[in-house]
């Protein structure tokens, strides 16, 4: 992060003990760096996806095909970030 940035102080939801590298379900959120609106735009109440928002869907369909043991549920491209369900621990070949 850069000295001009102010950093935000969040405080994080993850489960003080738990070990993240068991299978399960898990809700993830990935922001665009200074949540800057790269992957499209809402029109009419619709996401219209750029360039770039049909990339990250790309890559994120293809998270199983690189990664066997991943599943994927739910997805939403926003304009500045994504969420997602990734099923970690599943074998799908």
């Amino acid at each position: 992060m850069g000295m001009d940035q102010p950093q935000r102080n969040r405080k994080s939801i993850r489960l003080k003990d738990y070990d993240y590298s068991h299978p399960g379900s898990y809700f993830v959120t990935v922001l665009v760096r200074n949540r800057e609106c790269l992957l499209g735009e809402v029109i009419k109440g619709e996401m219209k996806l750029s360039e770039m928002g049909k990339i990250v869907e790309n890559v994120w369909n293809e998270l199983p095909t690189r990664y066997p043991c991943v599943g994927l549920d739910e997805f939403v491209i926003m304009p500045n970030h994504i969420h997602g369900i990734i099923v970690m621990g599943q074998s799908h070949s």
